[in-house]
């Protein structure tokens, strides 16, 4: 039987295929732990999760109104840090990508309007994004050749 959270290693590539902009990090807040100082989740192993957003790149990631930002999930010890900005028309960006990502499927139902008749269901097919870390692109990309 397939377990409900099983998890796919899918290439940086393959995911972002346009790349992706660091927007910002924060930690994962355990809801069950609230009252606590230290609510940060944690990882089945005890990790800290840490929560990477960024704007994907690829024009069809905002078609038919949805948003362009992806979280990604990454457990570390401490925040992980973005690779150094770059100076684009005199602004500021920050490319990234990820080592080791996983994806995990799963439907979200936010779009379902169930008490209606008809029932109008506009659940889809979502994905959730883990990594062991982040790094510049160039980094990612010059990681095989060493190998």
């Amino acid at each position: 039987m397939v377990p409900n959270s099983i998890r796919y290693p899918m290439p940086f590539d393959y995911a972002f295929p346009a790349g992706a902009l660091f927007l910002g990090v924060e930690k994962q807040t355990d809801f069950d732990k609230l009252r606590e100082d230290d609510n940060q989740a944690r990882d089945e192993h005890g990790v800290r999760v840490w929560v990477v957003t960024v704007m994907d790149q690829d024009p069809e990631a905002s078609k038919f109104g949805r948003s362009p930002q992806v979280k990604v999930k990454i457990a570390a010890p401490h925040q992980p840090l973005p690779p150094d900005p770059i100076q684009v028309a005199g602004m500021s960006i920050t490319p990234v990508a990820f080592t080791d990502l996983v994806v995990t499927p799963y439907t979200d139902t936010s779009g379902c309007k169930g008490e209606r008749k008809p029932h109008r269901c506009r659940a889809r097919l979502a994905w959730s994004y883990r990594a062991s870390g982040m790094v510049a692109p160039a980094e990612l990309v010059a990681a095989p050749a060493a190998a």
